[in-house]
């Protein structure tokens, strides 16, 4: 079969690749779409340290069982729509042995350790697949990155009691603030982009910040009648963020990192201390598929709206290209793999 491969910085190519074959604990998809990620990005940029190239990108996934070993329960039918869980866990490190395999030490992510999806079919383990009856394809192959940011407000512990101030209102960001906002906390959305601004409004803000029009510290503090929030999540990968968490936490406060920052970034600790803050890193997510499905399918929001653009699998050089050249006019692009 063909598929798409980033084989060195900048340099997209279609390979052949042999067709799979599902093994008994296996379904095998025919692959409909597949949003592109920020790591994607990076990856075609050549600045991805968890890559080597050649890579197929791809861990955003839709598709249609097709096929399934013998041992694969009947729950899973051929022609069911499902999503796909990226993720591997060996099981046996410090993690995984806490149950949480989400950060599993050996983690190999398709897309990025191993190869991904931007394929026409794909075989997973079938533990590995969440389906819906009511979801489109488009709409589940939003599910994986929409999941990220449910589990940093899990991590967060968010609740009704809390504001919520999200940094970032990429998708991720927007998965976090679409899930503080189900669980009734006043959410705080903050971005240098107004189309995502209306966005985050949309899944659920309460206050937006434009940071590149306002101090989004004083904001925060004239939001909370100076206090602060009680949650900060990070989303967005920067020193300048990663500080304006903590600095925007109340004393209490919760403190979630999602993104991962390019270089290194220092604190004044003291806020750490004196504040007593619990600060705390959010990787991939753990147990949330069926929630977030669930989130989508009672159609409260509007979540097809993060799409940006959607190009076909001989474009895919051209939708890197295009969101390399101007990152903030995209919030999510799928490769449609399946006609």
């Amino acid at each position: 079969m063909r598929a798409v491969s980033i084989v060195a910085p900048r340099q997209v190519a279609g390979v052949e690749v042999p067709d799979p074959s599902p093994g008994p604990d296996e379904v095998l998809l025919q692959v409909h779409y597949v949003g592109l990620c920020g790591s994607d990005l990076n990856t075609f940029r050549g600045l991805n340290p968890l890559v080597t190239y050649p890579r197929i990108p791809g861990h955003e996934v839709s598709g249609v069982i097709v096929a399934k070993g013998a041992a694969v329960p009947e729950r899973l039918g051929l022609g069911q729509r499902v999503m796909v869980s990226p993720y591997s866990a060996c099981g046996l490190c410090p993690a995984c042995r806490v149950g949480r395999p989400n950060c599993c030490q050996f983690n190999e992510t398709l897309g990025v350790q191993r190869d991904g999806a931007l394929a026409p079919w794909l075989a997973v383990p079938y533990a590995q697949v969440y389906g819906s009856d009511k979801l489109s394809l488009q709409e589940l192959a939003l599910v994986e990155p929409l999941s990220v940011g449910y589990h940093a407000a899990n991590r967060g512990r968010v609740s009704e009691a809390d504001t919520v101030l999200v940094l970032g209102a990429g998708t991720v960001g927007l998965g976090a603030i679409a899930a503080s906002a189900r669980k009734g906390a006043t959410v705080i959305a903050c971005d240098i982009d107004e189309d995502k601004l209306r966005l985050a409004t949309l899944l659920g803000a309460t206050h937006v910040i434009h940071s590149a029009q306002e101090d989004p510290l004083a904001r925060v503090r004239e939001l909370t009648g100076g206090e602060g929030v009680s949650v900060a999540i990070e989303a967005v990968g920067l020193p300048a963020t990663y500080r304006l968490a903590v600095e925007a936490a109340s004393f209490a406060g919760r403190v979630v990192y999602i993104g991962y920052a390019k270089e290194q970034v220092t604190f004044d600790t003291t806020a750490f201390v004196r504040k007593e803050l619990d600060i705390l890193g959010a990787r991939n997510a753990l147990r949330v598929f069926p929630s977030v499905i669930q989130m989508l399918e009672r159609r409260e929001r509007p979540f097809l709206k993060l799409i940006s653009r959607i190009y076909p699998l001989a474009q895919t050089a051209q939708a890197l290209a295009d969101w390399d050249a101007a990152p903030t006019r995209f919030t999510k692009i799928l490769i449609a793999v399946t006609d």
